[in-house]
């Protein structure tokens, strides 16, 4: 099936390691224009470099998403590069497992930030040249976490509840402009072998713990297919949503979590 996504530029924040880096790869290899919106300079260039090799035109802007002076020049700078942007894919997230609570008020500020904030702030910036256009797609990165809860969650799980309710309210305000935004609910994901994670990565210092052995035994006896997903399983859900196959699907929220919600 061609995706007509060749030439297509698109945004992708947080693609500097694993979900991220499987949907720039993804984008890749339909040969699109891609921005990688990544506070990690460093790895993010070097999953530039894999997305050129694959044959699509990559660069790397160094940006930080829960600062909207920062996205805004994100914005400016792509379409300086590439003239315009057909599509957002608002991936970047962050999650600290503790009980709600032992955390101090001021902690909940990243998470909430990382989440949600980035989310809200990077669709702000976009939406104006896409209404103009009357064309776009805009495909947010929740959680499970964000429909079901999560244990020792939930500060993570109450900004990716705020990212689905987003999605599903601007979804209505969007649809006259030939816009459309839907939300992506991973399950458990697991690092390709490939993927170099640096040790200040948002996984390494956030949702590790659910990669140890024992704790993703337990947690997989609940998913019917019995074992983790993969960047890819995200990244190829993505990419339909991005293109116009999927020009009837909007306000959607759908989880790629091998059976785990069946919502």
């Amino acid at each position: 099936m061609d995706l007509n996504l060749a030439g297509k530029t698109v945004i992708i924040t947080g693609g500097a390691s694993n979900i991220g880096r499987g949907i720039v790869l993804a984008f890749a290899r339909e040969k699109s224009n891609i921005v990688i919106a990544d506070i990690d300079e460093t790895h993010a260039s070097k999953v530039a470099e894999q997305a050129n090799k694959l044959g699509a035109k990559a660069t790397v802007i160094k940006t930080d998403t829960t600062n909207f002076d920062s996205v805004t020049a994100l914005f400016k700078l792509t379409l300086e590069q590439f003239s315009q942007a057909d599509v957002l894919v608002n991936n970047v997230g962050f999650g600290s497992p503790r009980p709600f609570h032992k955390k101090r008020v001021t902690d909940w500020d990243k998470e909430l930030d990382i989440n949600l904030r980035s989310t809200l702030n990077c669709t702000k910036a976009v939406l104006d040249h896409m209404i103009e256009r009357k064309y776009g797609k805009v495909v947010n990165i929740s959680s499970d976490a964000g429909r079901m809860g999560g244990y020792m969650l939930s500060i993570y799980a109450t900004a990716k509840g705020g990212v689905i309710a987003f999605t599903k309210a601007l979804a209505r305000e969007l649809g006259p402009y030939g816009i459309n935004i839907n939300a992506i609910c991973p399950g458990i994901i697991v690092p390709d072998k490939a993927d170099d994670l640096s040790d200040t990565s948002m996984l390494k210092s956030s949702m590790a713990f659910l990669l140890e052995p024992d704790v993703l035994k337990q947690e997989l006896r609940d998913y019917p297919l019995g074992r983790p997903g993969k960047p890819v399983d995200i990244a190829n859900l993505a990419v339909f949503l991005a293109s116009d196959v999927s020009s009837f699907i909007t306000g959607q929220t759908i989880s790629v979590d091998g059976g785990w919600t069946m919502m």
